[in-house]
């Protein structure tokens, strides 16, 4: 409440001031009543969002990996600390409560930001689309392998469509729109109203094209809202656009229909060509991760064997041989099983943890190392000097694969969240990239070995977008193929991918073995393609 200075009465006053002065403090006793309810309206709600949190984090930091497997959760953390947590602070700042706000001031240094929240909004875009999951199976939390269920509000759904807009996507904002107003028209509860969902709504059904939808939803809009000036607006103009559709149809009707009937089909292919996806393989890379790869021949499959293997009587490997087993034969891809123990891997991560950041790639024109949007992990680098672990795993290698490590790369750990992946990629530099690895000055990358540090619950495939293959996470296995021919040429079958984890989190560490060491190891072949 305003306050005001109020002065001593002098002896002199008259009793009719006395009087004012007394209705003077009854109003100001209102005025402190009112305030006490509005504090006590405050923190009413206030104790109701501590509540509901104090349960929620309890049981997130029970198995918070788990909790933060599920996109949803993930998401909705992002939203959390980036939007709500600032309208809680608005509200308790309404009081001097010191101590919080001092406190909330001091983690904010640690909190998401805009670009934090929208990237965990497109991670989840991106895994409906990869794993064709329909907004309501997402909203509802159906998804596989899930421990810790968690359903989307009017608000979440709102906010996604909402991002999609942003970035000019009617695509995901149309499918995020029309699961708020599903929710809406199924009686949640929310502040987000009908009318502003369906003003994004019809917008976005417009801009795909489909004129009918949205002028009907632009008149149900009006029926909630008939003085609403955009819908109005856009009344007479769809109707306008459509009457003249209709002509143009009347003219060349069968051709129309057609054409009518394909964009309809291929809404999400139209609008990979607004945003111009740079990824020609999409399709099929997406397919494989969702474990609709090709079929390897009988003939083929009876190529592939599982075996004991030491290595040409390796010493290290002669009692303990490994278990060998064939995933693929062209390009030939191996997977060796019990190959890092837990305690192991528990040492690995542990050492990781504290520097992992944004993972980085080979620049191809500057050769040098760079954040891209085609790789959403974090990573770190361990070198053999540092631990006797990293050194043990680095002679393993060594042992099982006969090449050299010393000029191989750290290894990189790398931890990849709910929607983290790495997008079809080699991992040899080509011909015109001849300066990749020019730094390291150990040639090229002859190979790579790749350790599954963890079990994923959905998602989390590794495929190779060219023969189409698909390798499964599994924990304590690794793999490995050769990057290069014996001659020194680039396999252009191992461009691969990491499919992005869709339930869980996925642990991985890989070696990349370089040319350099390997003259006498690996000798080379006049054959360009062997």
């Amino acid at each position: 409440c305003s306050s005001m200075a109020i002065h001593p009465a002098k002896n002199t006053k008259l009793a009719g001031s006395m009087t004012d002065l007394l209705y003077t403090e009854k109003d100001l006793v209102t005025s402190l009543k009112e305030y006490i309810r509005q504090e006590e309206n405050r923190l009413e709600k206030v104790k109701e969002w501590a509540g509901k949190l104090d349960s929620l984090t309890i049981t997130a930091t029970q198995d918070p990996e788990g909790y933060l497997g599920h996109p949803v959760n993930a998401f909705k953390l992002m939203k959390r600390l980036n939007s709500e947590w600032a309208d809680l602070e608005s509200l308790v700042l309404k009081d001097t409560a010191n101590g919080f706000i001092s406190n909330l001031t001091l983690q904010r240094q640690f909190f998401p930001t805009d670009e934090d929240q929208t990237g965990a909004a497109k991670a989840l875009l991106r895994l409906q689309d990869t794993y064709q999951l329909s907004a309501y199976t997402i909203s509802n939390g159906d998804l596989p392998g899930v421990v810790h269920k968690s359903q989307m509000t009017v608000a979440d759904c709102f906010e996604l469509g909402k991002i999609a807009y942003t970035e000019a996507d009617y695509y995901h904002t149309e499918l995020w729109m029309a699961q708020a107003l599903t929710q809406l028209d199924e009686g949640d509860e929310s502040t987000i109203d009908k009318v502003t969902v369906m003003d994004y709504l019809s917008y976005a059904i417009y801009q795909q094209g489909e004129l009918e939808r949205a002028l009907e939803l632009t008149k149900r809009m009006l029926k909630l809202d008939p003085n609403h000036q955009r819908a109005n607006g856009n009344l007479k103009y769809f109707e306008f656009q459509l009457e003249k559709q209709r002509k143009a149809e009347s003219e060349k009707k069968e051709q129309e229909d057609k054409k009518k009937e394909k964009k309809v089909l291929d809404k999400r292919d139209a609008q990979r060509k607004r945003s111009k996806d740079p990824l020609p393989e999409r399709k099929k890379y997406e397919m494989l991760c969702r474990g609709e790869g090709i079929k390897l021949t009988p003939r083929r499959q009876s190529r592939l064997f599982c075996r004991y293997f030491d290595n040409n009587r390796n010493p290290r490997l002669l009692l303990a041989p490994v278990k060998k087993e064939d995933e693929w034969d062209r390009p030939r891809i191996v997977r060796y099983h019990d190959i890092i123990s837990d305690s192991e891997i528990m040492t690995v991560k542990e050492l990781a943890k504290p520097r992992l950041k944004r993972a980085t790639v080979h620049d191809p024109v500057t050769g040098k190392l760079t954040t891209a949007h085609y790789r959403v992990s974090k990573s770190a680098w361990l070198s053999g000097y540092e631990h006797s672990t990293i050194e043990k795993i680095n002679q393993r290698i060594e042992d099982i694969t006969g090449l050299e490590m010393d000029t191989a790369e750290e290894l990189q750990v790398a931890n990849y969240g709910v929607g983290g992946q790495y997008e079809p990629h080699f991992d040899f530099g080509r011909k015109d990239e001849p300066d990749a690895f020019k730094e390291l000055g150990t040639g090229n990358r002859i190979a790579t070995w790749l350790f599954y540090m963890s079990d994923v619950s959905a998602g989390g495939a590794t495929v190779f977008t060219d023969v189409g293959a698909a390798v499964w996470p599994k924990k304590g296995t690794a793999v490995f193929w050769y990057n290069l021919f014996a001659s020194g040429e680039g396999d252009y079958s191992t461009r691969h991918a990491a499919c992005p984890v869709l339930v869980g989190n996925k642990w991985v560490s890989n070696k990349w073995i370089h040319e350099r060491g390997q003259e006498f190891r690996r000798p080379c072949d006049i054959s360009e393609n062997e």
